[in-house]
């Protein structure tokens, strides 16, 4: 008996094809409905433990970070600050206080399954064999942005709003709305949770054949001077300590991006792999 030649695996450009531009819509549509449901559905959970998370986000005002150096060790010590107290200047703005830090913790809850349906939407235009990083996107994507918001609650808003409620206050007292203040931490939280995907973004660009590893060290040093930028842009105080400490974990998180990059890069013979399978396809479609 002749055995029968082995069908390829259908490839990603085939996939695309049966998907038409409202099959695309169509599919987007349905991603944005689970996540948007997930998390409506942990917020209705969340909000009923909104004071307590709102205690836990007033700790960078009443902790202030000092910078100490012992030789020959550097360490940082937490020192107990007069807690200021926080006023709100409209009837319902301490209810959208609530609202707002309620969905934030639901978003940052809802990660896995926002990062899985960002997965689902793009899995089609992938190779079999680069869909099974499935879980170690979605592992590493939640464990980093949570360390970013770490870091940013433990570290860089002690520092940033202890210099600001010090700064020239001798003859003022500081009155913050709650709004002000949620405002200002959720926008720092949610930028230091970005900033830490950087590594995943690059593997993506890479794999994607957008930059390569080669590229990116050739522009180190423009990345280096671009972080520092940013962080001058995005940190509210002025002196050059608290914007290193945004910048240092940009570039770091470069480097650890460039080295991760190499192992993803988008081979040369892929796409000519790819069209001598098709090739062979058709052949055997003639036959």
């Amino acid at each position: 008996m002749t055995e029968q030649p082995q069908q390829p695996e259908p490839l990603p450009e085939q996939q695309q094809k049966k998907m038409s531009f409202v099959d695309h819509l169509g599919e987007l549509r349905m991603r944005l409905i689970i996540s948007s449901v997930t998390i409506l559905v942990i917020f209705v959970v969340v909000f009923n433990y909104s004071e307590f998370l709102f205690k836990i986000l007033v700790l960078p005002m009443e902790q202030s970070l000092v910078f100490k150096m012992q030789m020959p060790f550097i360490f940082f010590e937490a020192k107990t600050t007069q807690a200021v107290k926080l006023v709100f200047l409209e009837p319902a703005e301490a209810f959208w206080m609530h609202i707002k830090l309620s969905m934030l913790a639901s978003i940052v809850l809802a990660l896995p399954v926002l990062f899985s349906q960002l997965w689902l939407f793009i899995s089609p235009g992938l190779l079999p064999k680069e869909k099974k990083y499935v879980l170690p996107f979605i592992f590493s994507a939640t464990v980093l942005f949570l360390c970013g918001a770490f870091f940013c609650f433990i570290i860089v808003l002690p520092f940033a709003l202890g210099f600001l409620l010090t700064y020239k206050t001798e003859h003022m007292t500081p009155m913050i709305s709650v709004g002000n203040y949620v405002d200002f931490t959720m926008k720092f939280i949610l930028a230091f949770g970005i900033i830490f995907e950087m590594p995943i973004i690059i593997i993506v660009l890479t794999k994607l054949g957008i930059v390569t590893p080669g590229f990116l060290k050739k522009y180190r040093r423009h990345a280096i001077v671009l972080a520092f930028i940013i962080a001058g842009i995005v940190t509210p105080t002025p002196d050059a300590f608290n914007q290193t400490l945004m910048a240092v974990p940009m570039i770091v998180l470069y480097e650890v991006g460039i080295f991760m990059s190499q192992f993803f890069i988008k081979k040369p013979d892929e796409n000519v792999t790819q069209d001598v399978v098709k090739s062979e396809t058709k052949t055997e479609g003639e036959k």
